[in-house]
C-alpha cells in the first residue's frame, strides 16, 4: 500500500468516526468497567503480574463508541520481566437492527514481543447473527492497513490486512455471563489470530469477578521470539 493510499484510507477512517466522536463526548451516555488482577504468562514471558483494564461505551441513537486502555507490568529484582500496552478505539453505525458499519484503531506496544510497536487501521461491515436477552453474536469483516516496528533493527513495516472476528455473549445466569471474542488480521506479511474466552461473575452491585484466558499466535515473529502466548487472569471487575 503507497502513501497515497494509506492517506486516503486514514481520511475516510477519520471522516467515519470524528464527527460523531465529538457530538458524543460531553453525552452523559457512558457505561465504563475497571479490572484489576493476577495475570500468569506463558509463552515469550513466564511470571506472574499485575494487569489493569479500562473499557468505556458511549451509545446514542445509532452510534456505538467503545474505547479499550490495557497495560500489564511487572518488574522482578529490578528487572522488568513483562510490559505491555494496548488501547483501541471503535465507532459502529448501526445501519437497521442487524447490520452496522465500523471504523477500529488500535496500538500495541509489548516489549517482549519483539515489536516496538505494531498500529492498525481498520474500517468494514458487522452482522448480528444472534440477538436475544439470552446470548448475541457477532460477525464482522474488514480490511485496513497495520503498521510494526523492529524492536532490534527499528524497521518499520507497513502492510494491508484482511479482518474477521466473532463476538459471542451468552448469559448463563442472573448473575453468570460467558464470552468469547474471536480475530483474525491476516495481512500480506503476518497473521495474528486472538481468542478470548471469559466468565464473569457478578459479586455484590457494580463488584463482579472474572476468568480470561487470551491464546494469540502470530505467524511470523523474530527468531528469538514465540508465536503463541497464553494469558490467564482472574480479575475483580468495577462497573461504573
Amino acid at each position: 500500500m503507497n502513501m497515497m493510499q494509506r492517506i486516503s484510507f486514514l481520511t475516510i477512517l477519520l471522516l467515519f468516526g470524528g464527527n460523531v466522536y465529538a457530538q458524543s463526548l460531553f453525552s452523559e451516555n457512558w457505561e465504563s468497567e475497571v479490572e484489576l488482577g493476577i495475570v500468569a504468562t506463558r509463552g515469550n514471558t513466564d511470571t506472574q503480574n499485575i494487569n489493569g483494564k479500562a473499557t468505556a461505551v458511549n451509545k446514542r441513537e445509532r452510534w456505538t463508541h467503545t474505547g479499550k486502555l490495557e497495560f500489564l507490568n511487572n518488574s522482578d529484582s529490578n528487572t522488568t520481566t513483562a510490559e505491555r500496552y494496548y488501547i483501541s478505539g471503535k465507532s459502529a453505525h448501526k445501519i437497521d437492527d442487524r447490520n452496522y458499519e465500523f471504523g477500529l484503531l488500535t496500538y500495541e506496544s509489548d516489549r517482549f514481543s519483539g515489536y516496538d510497536y505494531r498500529a492498525t487501521a481498520t474500517i468494514g461491515y458487522g452482522y448480528t447473527a444472534l440477538k436475544s436477552d439470552i446470548q448475541t453474536l457477532d460477525l464482522e469483516i474488514g480490511a485496513g492497513i497495520r503498521e510494526s516496528k523492529l524492536e532490534e533493527t527499528g524497521e518499520t513495516n507497513d502492510e494491508g490486512l484482511l479482518r474477521g472476528a466473532a463476538i459471542y455473549s451468552r448469559k448463563l445466569s442472573d448473575y453468570a455471563t460467558f464470552s468469547e471474542e474471536l480475530t483474525v488480521d491476516a495481512g500480506e506479511d503476518s497473521t495474528i489470530t486472538k481468542s478470548i474466552t471469559g466468565l464473569k461473575s457478578q459479586v455484590a452491585g457494580n463488584l463482579a469477578t472474572k476468568i480470561t484466558l487470551t491464546v494469540e499466535h502470530t505467524s511470523d515473529v523474530p527468531d528469538t521470539v514465540k508465536h503463541t502466548d497464553i494469558e490467564t487472569a482472574v480479575t475483580l471487575v468495577f462497573s461504573l
